[in-house]
Formats: structure tokens, sequence, C-alpha cells
């Protein structure tokens, strides 16, 4: 009853041998055959749910997967697992679940793999979170894995133009200001996400999904096609065919996830003008490998990298336009010019990134894709700021900001929270040149480092986006424009200089040479610290937010739960 081929893959535990009877009794229930009992077990792991557009066709793609499994002699398993959709979670204590769903999906796809001895994944995700959440279990299993995205929503329309859920929340803003009624509000909101699909701009969904195909774990071009356009399931098919061929070439999710394609990624995010939260998860996907590369090293890369692909929030096309473009392969097909990608790196194809590049024939268009000696702005649209403020590092997202704006000083608003800095800027109690510093919003802090899209698109639309600043040891959105630093380290829960600043203290932020300070003295800086009460309690002593409030370590590290590859002592694939 063994089956040779099986004599090294994890799911020789559940089918082979008499001694498993009992567990192929459980797979025979199921409808599965003999010959698909003893083939490899893939899994199939989706975040399928009703909770948003971002993820509701990603059960129909699944299916087309285990087509793609099936035809190349393997056994599909589906199953799913949660999402946390920040746009619906924007704005209120529902934010706080958002990037602990990142672990908790990492290590719920990492259980049900362990359990269920799958010999492979395929992963596909459409929100925010799962998209780094899939990568990084599939980089701690080390299984043969591919990854693939539901892919973006279609733009609304409204008035002639394209809408995005951006252009709503900011809507909100100018109908506090006075300057949009609430019938025509009401009318964007039932027109603005019209499909199935992610965010449509270069919000955090979409800047993972151009990281998935960079990193090299998803098949070229395969997340550029909007979610709705069922023609996407021939690359869920593909990406089937594509896993079984890894698991017989015995290519794992660390042979292609390495520190060279951990650059690809970030460039890629630099050149489309992404999200910061890029920051956050490449260091994230980084440690489940055992590599160092910090928020630092993202930023390192960010500042040597031409931004030319004109996107939203910075620019002013979505992803469908990127991928009308030509997608993610001609976008690394400009940087590989430039010499700024490293060929040698392996994809989910069996390839490598050169090779697959080799074969795109297309060329940057000058309008969404701008080639690249000719960029809209020589350094990348998100830059790394240090000093005394964030002796650990912050960051900022600068496209579509010009150098002038890219230099801000002024005296400090402080707010203890988020909902404290809305409710001010609701009622306009801010001014003109101020720094609004919301601090407590960290990892361990707020906890759940939530991202301030709802204050930030409050100030756009108010149109005070540039004549303002914000700090805060929370995230922002990958929707947020205008001067606004995240990230900033360490947080105040852990004792960092953000806790200790008071109103009025003058801050200076300058993106253009990479420096955040207060105007005060160590000494005083000290002085502050010793008064210091310590963090300030939150309403969250139990349940899922404390645990991870309890494990959560360092944003520049990737805002992390445990201590990741350098520590192991076995690898899954290998028990």
């Amino acid at each position: 009853m063994a089956n040779n081929f099986k004599s090294n893959l994890p799911s020789r535990y559940v089918t082979e041998g008499p001694a498993r009877a009992p567990h192929r009794s459980y797979l025979y229930a199921m409808g599965l055959s003999e010959e698909e009992i003893h083939q490899p077990l893939v899994g199939v792991a989706t975040c399928w749910n009703e909770a948003a557009p971002c993820n509701i066709a990603l059960s129909r793609q699944a299916q087309a997967v285990k087509m793609g499994v099936k035809a190349a002699m393997g056994t599909p398993r589906e199953f799913t697992t949660i999402t946390v959709t920040d746009g619906i979670a924007m704005g209120h204590e529902g934010m706080r679940s958002s990037l602990a769903s990142r672990e908790a999906i990492a290590d719920s796809v990492e259980l049900t793999m362990r359990g269920h001895c799958y010999d492979a994944i395929v992963g596909l995700a459409g929100c925010d979170k799962s998209l780094p959440g899939m990568m990084m279990v599939m980089v701690r299993l080390n299984t043969p894995s591919v990854f693939i995205y539901g892919g973006s929503i279609l733009p609304g329309r409204y008035q002639g133009r394209d809408l995005t859920v951006q252009d709503l929340f900011e809507a909100v803003g100018e109908n506090q200001a006075g300057n949009l009624s609430e019938a025509e509000l009401d009318v964007m909101e039932r027109v603005a996400c019209p499909s199935s699909g992610s965010c449509g701009g270069q919000f955090t969904a979409n800047t993972m999904a151009c990281v998935s195909e960079a990193i090299g774990l998803a098949l070229i071009n395969s997340s550029g096609m909007p979610a709705p356009y069922e023609s996407r399931d021939q690359y869920g098919e593909a990406s089937g065919r594509a896993v079984m061929n890894l698991i017989e070439k015995n290519i794992r999710a660390r042979d292609i996830v390495t520190r060279e394609s951990l650059e690809n990624a970030a460039r890629v995010v630099a050149c489309t003008g992404g999200s910061t939260n890029a920051g956050l998860h490449l260091p994230a996907i980084a440690h489940e490998a055992g590599i160092d590369f910090d928020l630092d090293d993202v930023c390192a890369i960010f500042r040597d990298t031409p931004y030319f692909v004109d996107l939203k929030p910075g620019g002013q096309y979505v992803a469908k336009d990127l991928y009308e473009a030509g997608g993610v392969p001609v976008v690394m097909k400009e940087l590989r010019k430039a010499g700024l990608m490293h060929e040698d790196c392996m994809t989910a194809s069996g390839n490598s990134i050169g090779e697959e590049l080799d074969l795109i024939t297309r060329e940057a268009d000058g309008q969404v894709i701008y080639p690249i000696e000719t960029p809209i702005t020589k350094t990348g649209g998100v830059v790394g700021l240090k000093g005394n403020i964030a002796p650990e590092g912050a960051i900022v997202k600068v496209a579509g900001m010009s150098e002038e704006q890219q230099v801000f000083s002024g005296p400090a608003r402080i707010f203890e929270c988020e909902e404290d800095a809305f409710a001010a800027v609701q009622k306009r109690e801010y001014e003109e040149g101020e720094v609004l510093v919301i601090r407590n919003e960290g990892p361990a802090g707020g906890p759940g480092m939530r991202e301030m899209l709802a204050t930030t698109a409050a100030l756009s639309g108010q149109g005070m986006g540039k004549k303002v600043a914000l700090i805060t040891d929370g995230r922002f959105s990958g929707a947020t424009r205008g001067f606004c630093v995240g990230h900033v380290g360490p947080e105040a829960a852990h004792g960092g200089p953000i806790a200790m600043l008071k109103d009025g203290d003058v801050i200076t932020i300058d993106a253009i040479k990479g420096e955040i300070s207060v105007d005060l003295t160590d000494e005083e800086l000290e002085a502050r610290k010793a008064d210091w009460k310590g963090p300030r309690e939150t309403i969250y002593s139990s349940g899922g937010l404390w645990k991870y409030a309890q494990l959560v370590g360092s944003t520049r590290l990737g805002a992390v739960t445990h201590p990741g590859a350098k520590v192991e002592r076995h690898v899954y694939m290998d028990l």
C-alpha cells in the first residue's frame, strides 16, 4: 500500500501503510478514490468570507486551483481561514483586530497544514493582512507553495471620474466641511464599489499583490486581472499545476524567498508608490525565513529606487489600469533595465525571475508606467525616517508630494488615541502648521496598531492634508495621503520618545534627509522619561487582543509574535 513517491512527503503519515486504515477511511468518506488518496495532498487555503468584496470571489477561484492540482495528478483539499477587512474595520475599535489577524491567519493555516499533513499549499487571499499572512505561513512551513491574489475591484464611476473607497473616506471630510451634500454622498457610496475584489488603488492589498509576484511566490502577471473577470480562473488552474511541479522538483518557499527576492519586492513597492504597510509585512515574511531584513533595510531600498508607476493614492490610476498597461512584469522589466532586479531568484513557475521577464514583450506605456529613465520622482514613493522621536525608525509615503511639501516643522498637538484626534479634526480643533501626534496606537499599546485612515481622509477632505503633518506609533492605511508618518518606534507603550512629547514641542520632519526630530535635548527627554507614568491602560485585559499585546515585538522587525526561523529546531516538510 506504500507509495514510493510519498516516501518523503508529509502526507505519508496519514495515507500510507496498514496502520493508517482509519485515516484513509475518512478520506474515502469524502469520495476520494484509492488513487487520489495516494497522490500528494495539496492544501488549497482561502480567506473566503462574506465580510467584504475583497474575499467574496475566492471560493470560486479556489475551484479553478483544484482543477489544476487534479490535472497534474495531485489531490486538492480546500480549507478556509479568517480575514479582517480594513475598509469595514476602519475608524473604530474593530481596527484593533486587523494586524492581529495577520498572525491568526498564518497560525491557523500552519495548524491546518500540520494537523492534516498536507504536502504543499496554494494560498488565495484578498484583503490587506491576508496576503502577508498567507505568504508568512508558506515560508514558515517551507512547503512547495504558490500564492494567488483574488484580484482587485473594478473602479466605480461618478460624474465622469473613477472612484475608489479612498474617495469615499475623503468625501466624508468634504461633507463635514460643508462642500458636499449628504445626497451626493448617498449616491457616491452606492457606486464607489461596483464589484467583487480588493480596493483598487495601490493600497495595501494591491501593494502586497505586487509583492507576491516580485518575491516569486505568485505566478508572473497573476495578480493584475480584476476579481470579477472569470478569465482569472486560468491563473488559478495554472497555479494548481505549478504547485505540483514544485513538489516534483522539491522547490520550497525558502528557495524562493531569499534576501535578494525580498529586495526585489521592496523595489516594486517603492517604484509603484505602494503602501507603507509593506515596511511591516516584508520584515515579517523575512522573519519566517530567518533572514535579517528590517524596516531600515526596506527603507534603504526605497531611498534609491525611482518612483515611476502613477497609481492612486499619490497618482491617478487604479489596479485595472496597471493590469491593462502590462502589470507587474512590465514594471519589473523597467527595474531590470536600471540593474535594480536580482534576476536569478527562483519563482513559483520553477523558472528564475530573469527567465520569466525574458518572455515579456510589452514596454512601459508612458502613462501608467513611465520609462525608468524619466521617472515621476527619482526616489521611491515611501521614505524611512529616523531621529530622536523615532530611534527605531518611522515611515512616510511621499508619492505625489513635491519636494517643498516633504519638509515640515511645527508645534505638536498631542492626542492619546485616534478617537481623540478624529473628534478634534471633525470640530476643527487644530491649527494649520501643527504636527498632530497620535500615540498609544502601536502593536502592543493599542493594542493592534490601528490604521488612521478616517482621520487622514477627514483632513484631506477639509483641504488640510498638506497644511498639517501627522505622526503616530500606529499605522496608516495604504490609501492615506498627505504628510503622515507612521510606525514611530519604539512605540509609546514600550517607553519610546513619542510617549514623552508634550503640546507645543517643535517637531521637524524632513523626508528628503530622512529625519524626524523634536527640538529637545537628550537630557530633557531623559528627564521626561523619569517622570513617565508607564503605558496607558487599555480595556483589553483578556482575549485574543490581550494575547497579541503580550507577544508582539517591535514594529521595526515586523510586529511579529514568535521567535521565527532563526531558532527553529525542525522544518515541517522534513518531519
